[in-house]
């Protein structure tokens, strides 16, 4: 790969890790966008693909923070990831027999659809403590396991980690607080991306090179997304609505091309 390739991926890796570090999910949205459109990855599918592996070790490296913080509920985690997976192995196995073109308006069409989550602000939730217990399974488990299937599978199909759905899903389904949600959805992001990048890897449509640099730059980018988001605190909240306004025309551009590009073909 050239070396302004290399360059390329790091950055577009760095600026999707810092974004994630700053204001918390939605950013990995932008990875599949910055690896065709930015990196020149030719093959949609290969871009979603990689940046699957991206997703899932970005998601891995927050998760530890958030275990020894008490944040993540494991047994409804459990649950949801499990059921997500049987569903990110559906949506992957469903988006790789998609054309690559039309593949990426749908993917531009659900960009718009995630700003507009962000503009809207993020869900409210109820304050109790939500414990899965054989006691509480019959009321927990079933709406756990429908959110989980039907949010793994849009994971799966877009190679995005979810975790703008998985938040909300999980609040809908359980009612737990905003940052038990967050810290639980971790491992489901992390879980759906590696589920839907082995399923690509499977078929070759990875490029472990591009992945690697993409991880290292999103490792990076972290870092500084995690200390200039403590000294912007109260900043967040117009932060995310900024950065809903730029998915959603990133979104527009990608579905324009992708439009475009099946007709041309």
């Amino acid at each position: 790969m050239a070396s302004f390739g290399s360059l390329a991926t790091i950055a577009a890796g760095s600026l999707v890790g810092a974004i994630l570090g700053l204001i918390g999910g939605g950013g990995s949205v932008l990875a599949v966008p910055l690896l065709v459109y930015g990196v020149g990855v030719r093959s949609p599918h290969v871009a979603i693909g990689t940046s699957a592996i991206a997703v899932s070790v970005s998601a891995l490296a927050n998760l530890f923070a958030h275990a020894r913080s008490g944040n993540v509920k494991w047994p409804c985690a459990l649950v949801f990831t499990v059921a997500g997976m049987i569903g990110a192995i559906e949506g992957s196995s469903v988006a790789k027999l998609v054309d690559g073109q039309r593949l990426l308006t749908a993917f531009g069409l659900l960009m718009i659809v995630v700003g507009g989550a962000m503009l809207r602000g993020p869900p409210r939730a109820e304050r109790f403590d939500v414990r899965l217990t054989p006691a509480s399974a019959g009321r927990l488990a079933p709406p756990l396991v429908a959110m989980g299937l039907g949010v793994g599978a849009l994971s799966g199909f877009f190679g995005i980690g979810g975790g703008f759905l998985i938040v909300p899903g999980l609040i809908a389904a359980t009612g737990m607080p905003m940052i038990s949600a967050i810290g639980t959805s971790l491992v489901s992001v992390a879980a759906f991306g590696a589920t839907t990048a082995a399923n690509y890897a499977l078929s070759g449509l990875i490029d472990a090179n591009i992945a690697a640099l993409f991880i290292a730059g999103g490792l990076m980018g972290g870092v500084l997304g995690v200390r200039l988001g403590g000294r912007l605190s109260r900043g967040k909240n117009g932060l995310r609505h900024i950065f809903g306004v730029a998915v959603i025309l990133v979104g527009l551009y990608v579905s324009a091309r992708g439009l475009l590009n099946a007709s041309a073909g």
